[in-house]
Parts: C-alpha cells; structure tokens; sequence
C-alpha cells in the first residue's frame, strides 16, 4: 500500500511538471493566434483604413514574430460597411465559426459601440483602435475592451483648446448624423462653453453626404469664429473643398475652418492649395522621429508608396502590443491578455510609451499640427508643422470623470 502511495504521489507530481512544462500553444485557443481586421475596405474610410490595416496587422505579426515561443499568428480581414448590423453578424461568425481571438481596427462609432457590446465577458479582445467614441472608455467601458489611438474627447478637448487660446471663442459645427459626430460636438462644445466661448449651432448631415453649399452658408451666415467640422473621410474632405470655394477660412474671412478628424490621406487628396492653414490633431505622423519614418517607409514600400495613416499606425502598434501579452500570459483568453496589456507601460516604437489604464484607455502623446503652405512642403507627403504636443495626462480624458463602471 505504501509503495502504491508513493507511485501515486511521483505520477501526479509528473503529471503537475508536465503541465508546468507544457509549450505555450497548449494555452492558444486551437494552436494560433487570429486577429480579425474589420473595417470599411470599399467606402469612406478605405483609404485610411481598409486594406493598409490588413497590411499593417501582418507587420506587426511579422515583427511579434513568435514571440520567443513559436505562437503562431493569422490575420483575417473583413468588411463591415460601416452598418453596425453587418459589424456584428461578421464577427460573431469570426468568434464562434472561425476562432477568431482579437477584432481591430473598426472605424465607425456606430459599429464599435456594437462590437464593444457583442464581445464584453467573451474569451474575444477588441483592439479598438480606429473607434473614435469616448463612450468606449466612458460609460460603454468593458473589460474586453483596449481604446488605441484617440477619442472624441481628446481630439474635440485639444483641437478646441488651441482654437480657444487664438480667440475663437464662438463656434458652429457641421457634424455627421451618427455617433462619432454626436460625440465630436458633444465634447467640443462642452469645453468651448465650459472656458466661457459659445456654440452658435450646429448642421447636421448624412454619412456620405456630397453636397455642403447649404450647410456652409449656414455656418458663413452664422458669424462664428470657427466652424468644426465634426466628420470624417470623404466627408470632411468634400466639405474642406467646398468651403474653399465660398472663401470660409481664407485669410481674412473672420472665420477658422478647424477638422477635428483629418488624416494624411485627406491633405493629399486636396492637396495644399486647399488645405494651407487648417488645424488638427494626431496621435502619430509619419514624418515624427527616425523610428516613424523607418517603419513609414517600410509600410509605404508594399502599400503603392503611399504613406501610412494614424489608423494603419494604430492597429500595427495594437495588433503587437496584443501579441506580446498573449506571449507573456501565455494565452490569447481576453480575461489574461487584456490585464497583461495593463500591467506596466508599453515603449511603442510608433506612439511613444503607452499606458493602459483600468478604463481601457491607452495613454499617450497627442500633438496639433498645423497644414502647411505649398511653399514650406520640402518632399513627398511633407504637410505638416508641429503646433504643440500633450503629453498623456493632459491629452485624455481624466478616468474619474468618463464613468466607467470598471474604475473604483
């Protein structure tokens, strides 16, 4: 009976060592690693998201590069069409068909938020790093749930605050008819009258809207110092054209034409000509610092030379800092991946350190450029001056005050 015992006692003993020794693909929900790339690949976001967030997410996979333990990484991509209904139907399928473990990117409030809720409790991560509603870390917060590159409220607080401080204290806004617009107008306004400015109105449109000749004299008609443009994509690039055909925000007009969410892409477009002055902020610039531009070019070399977008940035610099937290939980389980994303701070070679904070908000630098003139642009894709940074602390939004329910 003793020697029984003692039989019993070294097969469990062997049992425990073999599951402490086991590699780290036995803790990989079926022996890989799959992100889901959802975006928009054939409407107004393409161009800053849809297939260069693919591209992007297979760098990052190729630079986590196993990890030290050989995790093996697939990147799927899929289209939600900026409809929350199609968002959702795509990606329960990627969790419960196709083992999909983490879902990034996701312009599109309206889908995010949608997104945000399918996934909240699940084993499934949700690296929303193109949703811009402050409600994702504000009263919508979940515990699945890493907010990547910017929000509504740092990119309403820190654009208005510059406008503000140049004596723009009376503003009129132009806004999309869904949630990122609500959230834009919402935060702006709330710091404009908040450091005694006033908010004369607001024009709402519809997403995908071509004509603004009536919106605009409205705005003209308004009188306000500034006129935000609380949209996105092609709309705020039609709506920058457009104005510069009635004169709105030429030297002399009275009025500053400021875009709370301009991209690279959307200077290119309309060329400098056009968009000579105009104010926004960004959380990365391809032309920042040598790391930038190093892995820019990288990036622009298998994207037809065109250079990347905040977004592709985000769902790279996402998609890795994932990666690694799979490897140092030694799992791809949101409840073990997304604490060990919080853990300690992120050296990010495209954002600078990154915090992630209890609400799910990554912390970082914000800076405010400014478009420059034809005549400042040196090279290809040279179209921004930095105005200022902020620093983390100061560029989001404080987490007592979002009302999480996750924060004590």
């Amino acid at each position: 009976m003793r020697h029984q015992g003692i039989g019993l006692a070294m097969l469990m003993a062997g049992a425990l060592l073999a599951g402490l020794c086991r590699p780290a693909q036995a803790d990989i929900s079926g022996g890989v690693v799959r992100v889901g790339v959802l975006n928009d690949t054939s409407g107004i976001f393409q161009d800053y998201n849809g297939p260069g967030s693919v591209l992007a997410a297979r760098m990052a996979a190729e630079d986590f590069n196993g990890g030290g333990k050989n995790i093996r990484v697939e990147i799927v991509g899929g289209d939600h069409q900026n409809r929350a209904d199609v968002g959702s139907a795509l990606v329960r399928r990627w969790i419960d068909v196709d083992g999909v473990d983490a879902v990034v990117d996701v312009p599109n409030s309206a889908v995010g938020l949608a997104v945000n809720d399918l996934l909240r409790n699940s084993r499934a991560t949700f690296l929303a790093s193109s949703t811009a509603s402050s409600d994702l870390t504000g009263r919508a917060c979940s515990p699945n749930t890493v907010q990547w590159v910017t929000d509504t409220w740092a990119i309403a607080n820190s654009t208005a605050a510059a406008m503000v401080q140049r004596g723009g204290d009376s503003w009129y806004f132009l806004a999309v008819d869904y949630a990122l617009g609500q959230s834009i107008t919402r935060d702006a306004s709330e710091y404009v009258t908040g450091h005694g400015g006033r908010v004369l109105g607001t024009a709402r449109h519809p997403l995908g809207n071509t004509d603004y000749s009536s919106l605009l004299l409205q705005a003209r008609g308004s009188r306000a110092k500034v006129i935000g443009l609380a949209n996105a994509g092609t709309d705020t690039l039609n709506a920058v054209k457009q104005a510069a055909e009635f004169g709105i925000g030429a030297p002399g007009s009275g009025q500053s034409l400021v875009g709370f969410l301009l991209f690279v892409q959307d200077i290119n477009a309309m060329g400098l000509q056009t968009g000579q002055g105009l104010l926004l902020s960004e959380a990365f610039y391809w032309d920042m610092d040598d790391a930038t531009r190093a892995w820019s070019r990288r990036f622009a070399e298998r994207n037809n030379g065109r250079m990347p977008s905040s977004n592709h940035a985000g769902v790279y610099s996402a998609t890795l800092a994932y990666l690694n937290a799979v490897a140092a939980a030694n799992s791809d389980d949101a409840r073990e991946a997304v604490p060990a994303m919080k853990r300690a701070p992120i050296q990010d070679p495209l954002f600078g350190q990154v915090t992630v904070r209890a609400d799910g908000r990554a912390i970082h630098a914000m800076h405010l450029f400014q478009v420059k003139k034809p005549s400042e642009s040196r090279y290809p894709w040279d179209y921004y001056n930095l105005v200022q940074s902020l620093p983390a602390e100061q560029a989001f939004r404080p987490m007592a005050e979002g009302g999480c329910p996750l924060v004590r």
